[in-house]
């Protein structure tokens, strides 16, 4: 299908999300790949991940960039070549890409499952959410801390963070969709605003 949905962020930054449901032919026509990345397409073992990666050069398309105007860093952060500000992220059957001419930013989205209780000790306070009584609006919510938490790693975009110690999530009601998160480290702190949406069992995280 084309666009899903595209989010105005403000007035600098915009945010695309793709439904990946063509079949990979499909998505192969209207996009031309670096020789790197096509080697890179044809080595994937995954029909998914081949799929995830043609969306996103679909969705720099809608933008006016082509598959030669991002490169990667030492982190594997991306970047554009012409200065702007953008993240990228695919899970399962969504893509999506921030993008922001003046500030750096950050995407995610995730599949809500059950064994994100299971691991919420190892990236956040888990007593802070044992008064959620509902196991759907705990998953929910954890599934949205994760996200958060993620779109700021992808911002700092060094391997040096720990969800646990130098990332912080400020509690946040359902109903307003957004909320806002610190990084801390090594005496420093920079704050984001954050907002989430929820669609289709999966949950969409995005910061700036």
């Amino acid at each position: 299908m084309p666009l899903h949905k595209t989010l105005t962020v403000n007035n600098h930054a915009k945010a695309l999300i793709w439904k990946i449901d063509e079949p990979f032919e499909e998505l192969s026509k209207g996009v031309f790949l670096t020789d790197e990345n096509q080697q890179r397409v044809n080595g994937m073992k995954s029909d998914l991940h081949q799929r995830g990666f043609l969306s996103v050069r679909h969705l720099l398309k809608e933008i006016g960039y082509t598959d030669n105007d991002l490169v990667y860093d030492e982190y594997g952060k991306p970047h554009l070549k012409d200065g702007n500000f953008i993240s990228i992220t695919h899970s399962f059957i969504f893509s999506a890409i921030i993008i922001s001419t003046e500030q750096p930013v950050g995407i995610d989205i995730e599949m809500q499952r059950d064994k994100i209780v299971k691991i919420a000790h190892k990236f956040t306070p888990i007593e802070e959410y044992k008064s959620i009584a509902n196991h759907d609006a705990l998953v929910s919510k954890l599934t949205i801390v994760w996200g958060a938490k993620e779109s700021l790693y992808k911002i700092y975009g060094k391997k040096k963070l720990r969800f646990l110690e130098n990332i912080y999530i400020e509690d946040f009601s359902f109903d307003t969709n957004e909320t806002t998160g610190k990084i801390l480290y090594e005496g420093e702190t920079s704050d984001y605003d954050i907002r989430f949406l929820e669609m289709e069992g999966f949950t969409c995280v995005y910061a700036y």
